[in-house]
């Protein structure tokens, strides 16, 4: 294998083999300057008589107590934490890069590029990352300008279909032809705007939450909704729009199956529940998940009359997780049922 030490395995490797050369070689240099031998004594025939050749210097001294082992092991066991040290920040350098432009990309599909530097192996996973992000983003695109061109396509149709009508006497089949024409651009623009808000990203600004509630739920009054608000909560970081749309959402589908909503603020230390509770017929336990999925019915509950066509759920269960939050359904008490956002608090 062909080492390169513009890779992370070269530089990891360099620098772990030059820590224990120098620990080594500083070893050595320690025990050769301070483990030298003692000087000989005197000769046994001189020791018997009490005397000894004449010496030509004064005796060694006891060594020093940093002349052991102490030191060198020391300085081998600074020098093996500081690679070991470095050779963990490099490995991890990259992976915490990566994540971080992960969780933006999540966020939003045109943050920055990640920057191709650093080992081979880290510029070739930023390398691979940002082609991925742009495949992500012309896939996006094109999905939006290949819906946008059958929305328009579409739209040129129904229309003069709708101008058509006028020409049948027979108002029963035209008031139902009517009704099918109506619920397919509904359907159109229902999935046109759950799209929208997939594609949608705002920054974070501060909100007064309180007067926004206030304000949803007189503009459905205005509009002859029974819809009441209670409850007091602080401003809060949020994107507005998602928020908004989340909310209008679970008015609108609590008006739809009950007539009436109540919107309560319920303010904690670190985080905010919002909760839209109706008196309606309510979801049975097992479907409360599924009605989060794109165009899902529930069978018996919603009809033609009804409107809607199975978006609203879906789009205000992505808002609030835009937002860093969580939406679910509960049962109200007394029957019906009832939406609560969790936002945290940033």
């Amino acid at each position: 294998m062909r080492l390169r030490f513009d890779s992370l395995f070269g530089r990891l490797f360099g620098v772990l083999l030059l820590a224990i050369i120098l620990a080594h070689l500083l070893a050595f240099a320690w025990f050769f300057h301070y483990d030298k031998p003692p000087h000989p004594g005197p000769p046994p025939e001189f020791a018997h008589q009490g005397a000894g050749p004449p010496r030509s210097g004064p005796p060694p001294g006891p060594r020093p107590w940093f002349g052991g082992p102490v030191v060198p092991l020391t300085f081998q066991f600074v020098f093996l934490i500081v690679a070991a040290w470095y050779g963990a920040k490099s490995l991890t350098r990259p992976i915490q890069r990566l994540s971080d432009a992960a969780e933006r990309l999540s966020e939003d599909l045109d943050s920055p590029p990640l920057e191709e530097n650093g080992p081979r192996e880290a510029r070739q996973a930023a390398h691979t990352f940002n082609l991925m992000q742009r495949r992500i983003r012309e896939q996006v695109q094109q999905r939006s300008r290949m819906l946008g061109a059958v929305s328009h396509d579409l739209r040129t149709p129904l229309s003069r279909l709708k101008l058509r009508l006028e020409q049948i006497d027979d108002s029963r089949l035209q008031d139902q032809m009517r009704q099918d024409l109506d619920d397919m651009i509904g359907m159109l623009d229902a999935t046109l705007t759950y799209l929208h808000e997939q594609r949608t990203s705002e920054a974070l600004q501060w909100m007064d939450v309180q007067a926004l509630v206030e304000s949803l739920s007189e503009n459905a009054q205005d509009q002859g909704a029974n819809v009441q608000a209670s409850g007091v909560c602080a401003p809060m970081q949020v994107q507005p729009m998602a928020l908004r749309s989340c909310i209008n959402n679970l008015i609108d589908n609590a008006l739809r199956y009950a007539g009436d909503a109540s919107i309560v603020l319920e303010d904690q230390q670190h985080k905010l529940l919002i909760r839209v509770i109706d008196h309606g017929p309510g979801i049975a336990p097992d479907k409360r998940e599924a009605v989060f999925e794109p165009f899902f019915r529930l069978e018996g509950s919603r009809n033609r009359n009804s409107g809607g066509v199975g978006l609203g759920m879906t789009i205000a269960r992505e808002a609030a997780e835009r937002l860093g939050g969580h939406l679910g359904l509960e049962e109200t008490p007394g029957g019906g049922l009832t939406a609560v956002i969790s936002l945290p608090r940033l």
